[in-house]
């Protein structure tokens, strides 16, 4: 036990009335080396503690502390560890999902937000957070209008001080608006350029009504980014113009949207991030994901056959707590083609944080700024 969760007991049984004061001296949930302890106050049948770490009973019960409607659960999580989560509380046989009202720290997302329970010495990186002395670039509105896709709105980022005299790298981000809204990404980009840690790049943010079906390696997609955006986009900013100045970036699947395009139009983009790639394959049997992956897996296996040698330097990351962690066995596939693969696996999950902190290592990596060509 705790010594949090012996104290409150004792308070429970000796001055109940004393309870709240030690509540509003602690932030929840309590951090104490690898116990993480939950708390919950209010009166229900059950309470769980729904996570999403792959390998580990997705519902933990919280158990009542006797005698009070104070529910608590222990569990470890490992040093540096991100965990999202919300409470299942269970009553008069109604299950409803709510964030931990105990805990001030929300992670957002396309669906909503979900609480954090950060382990003992994880903070968000403080490259991620705004910074009055960075310059700031902006976001600039666009449109095209595809012959693959239909009429679609997307935003560009300029960096601070840009010149049409110098010439700039590109980098396309697939669901380029959820990489600014919830990873940070303009604040990033601003904080890792004014650092020198990358150099100044253009960033399409391009974002898709239909993101399960067009990122599914469909070809549609991977022709309207070789056919029509990049070309718009050189027609209408001072680019580099080479492979080795064009970047694709995606999450999940808009990893999968990012390789296939540059496998099915080899060395057209020379640099890739892939970041939790849902590259479901099967060697034997069904995937057992459902028909939205369908065709995911018929190109992975495809390309697991033949992957050619589509880009030349690769950033690929995963978090250890998502299902999607067998991302590293196509590592060695990735290296064996003959491309620089960076690959880098973080105590976190499936979501827009664990994204967010690794685009400092993944765009230094793709663009390595004149700070790491010093240094290193």
């Amino acid at each position: 036990m705790t010594q949090l969760l012996h104290e409150l007991e004792r308070r429970a049984r000796t001055r109940p009335w004393d309870v709240d004061a030690l509540l509003a001296q602690h932030v929840f949930p309590v951090v104490e080396g690898r116990n993480v302890t939950f708390v919950y106050r209010g009166e229900a049948e059950h309470v769980r503690l729904q996570h999403w770490i792959h390998g580990l009973q997705s519902a933990q019960p919280l158990t009542r502390i006797a005698g009070t409607n104070l529910w608590a659960l222990t569990i470890d999580l490992p040093e540096g560890s991100r965990m999202e989560y919300k409470l299942e509380v269970e009553q008069y046989g109604h299950k409803r999902l709510v964030q931990d009202p105990l805990n001030p720290h929300l992670a957002r997302d396309p669906y909503g937000a979900n609480s954090v329970a950060y382990g003992a010495g994880y903070a968000p990186p403080e490259w991620t957070l705004f910074d009055a002395e960075s310059r700031q670039g902006e976001l600039v509105d666009h449109w095209i209008q595809s012959d693959f896709l239909g009429k679609r709105p997307f935003q560009v980022y300029l960096p601070a001080r840009f010149r049409r005299t110098r010439r700039y790298p590109l980098l396309i981000a697939h669901d380029g608006a959820d990489y600014v809204r919830f990873a940070g990404l303009k604040t990033v980009l601003d904080n890792l350029i004014h650092r020198l840690e990358i150099p100044p790049l253009v960033v399409a943010l391009i974002q898709s009504p239909d993101r399960l079906r067009e990122y599914a390696a469909d070809d549609r997609h991977a022709r309207f980014l070789v056919h029509e955006l990049v070309p718009l986009l050189e027609n209408e900013y001072p680019l580099v113009g080479k492979p080795s100045g064009r970047a694709l970036m995606g999450a999940s699947f808009g990893a999968v949207a990012s390789l296939h395009a540059a496998w099915k139009h080899p060395h057209f983009f020379d640099l890739l991030a892939l970041q939790s790639g849902s590259f479901v394959f099967t060697d034997i049997g069904d995937h057992q994901r459902g028909p939205l992956f369908d065709p995911v897996v018929k190109w992975v296996n495809e390309f697991r056959k033949a992957p050619g040698r589509p880009s030349e330097r690769l950033y690929v990351s995963c978090g250890k707590y998502e299902s999607l962690i067998y991302n590293r066995s196509l590592v060695p596939l990735l290296q064996g083609t003959g491309m620089q693969v960076h690959f880098s696996e973080a105590p976190d999950g499936h979501n827009w944080e664990n994204w967010r902190d690794r685009l400092r290592e993944g765009l230094s990596t793709l663009f390595p700024g004149p700070l790491w060509l010093v240094y290193e």
